[in-house]
């Protein structure tokens, strides 16, 4: 099967009331191992909503995800202050999450003052699974995925309250990134970021491997690093293929509902220009 399929996904807050409202309407898609793909729309679209349940934050009203047996999903948390009690090095190994169990539950044992013969068997489990999943390695990791974010190696044994929120959300992504998942869902992923780490952040996410699924305001951004766009209006896909199909003046007019301008530069890649004064 696919890396991730989705099939007719509906969900609707508040069904029945005068509150209802219906946040996706029918969605489907399917995606291969290393796609790319970036949601796109105006604010209240469905994007997030979309991306919620993907994740399994949500239930559907109706419709199934399906994800490849054994794929591991990875997501970008946006709660900056729900790690501030951990170190940095912890939080991010947090992006993997049975690792994480597994490095504490063990380490716990061998704290033990009475360290019992079964202890000595469930350490030796521990060992076994933590190797399996390259654990030894877990630090350097952490410490290439922050450099690579532009934050310092020192960090590593800070507490997250100590950080800067621009530092946390770099962290929060070194976390999403860790332990080379299959899937990583983004949602708005450069938010706060200067220019220089958006590009990089992206420059990383692309160059994972991983089947990554992005919503993003910055439609030159997503143009640039993703493979294929998925329009969403009002809950349903209006469209969706490569940038260079989908970007069209037509297009933006459709689902932005202002004029604008596509144009292609000389290495291939989108520019598009909005112009507010022609907005209707």
């Amino acid at each position: 099967m696919e890396m991730l399929q989705l099939n007719d996904l509906h969900k609707t807050f508040n069904p029945g009331t005068v509150n209802e409202k219906v946040a996706l309407n029918g969605v489907s898609l399917q995606m291969e191992a290393g796609d790319f793909a970036t949601i796109v729309g105006s604010n209240g679209a469905g994007k997030s909503t979309f991306l919620r349940v993907l994740s399994g934050n949500l239930e559907p009203t109706t419709g199934d995800v399906a994800i490849k047996k054994g794929a591991r999903m990875s997501v970008l948390k946006q709660d900056h202050f729900a790690y501030d009690e951990y170190t940095v090095l912890d939080t991010v190994i947090m992006g993997n999450k049975h690792l994480y169990d597994v490095m504490k539950e063990k380490d716990a044992l061998y704290m033990k003052p009475d360290f019992s013969d079964e202890d000595g068997i469930r350490a030796a489990e521990l060992e076994g699974e933590f190797a399996e999943m390259d654990g030894w390695e877990a630090e350097s990791n952490v410490s290439r995925l922050i450099q690579g974010l532009g934050l310092s190696n020192d960090i590593l044994y800070s507490q997250m309250s100590t950080l800067t929120g621009k530092e946390k959300v770099k962290v929060l992504l070194a976390q999403a990134l860790f332990g080379n998942p299959d899937i990583i869902l983004l949602d708005e992923p450069t938010n706060h970021l200067d220019i220089k780490y958006q590009l990089q952040l992206m420059e990383l996410v692309r160059g994972s491997g991983c089947t990554v699924v992005a919503a993003i305001h910055d439609l030159n951004l997503a143009a640039a690093y993703c493979h294929r766009l998925y329009a969403l209006k009002d809950g349903v896909i209006v469209g969706e293929g490569a940038p260079k199909e989908l970007l069209t003046p037509a297009f933006l007019r459709e689902v932005y509902e202002v004029e604008a301008e596509v144009l292609t530069g000389r290495d291939g890649s989108l520019r598009v220009f909005f112009y507010p004064s022609r907005i209707s």
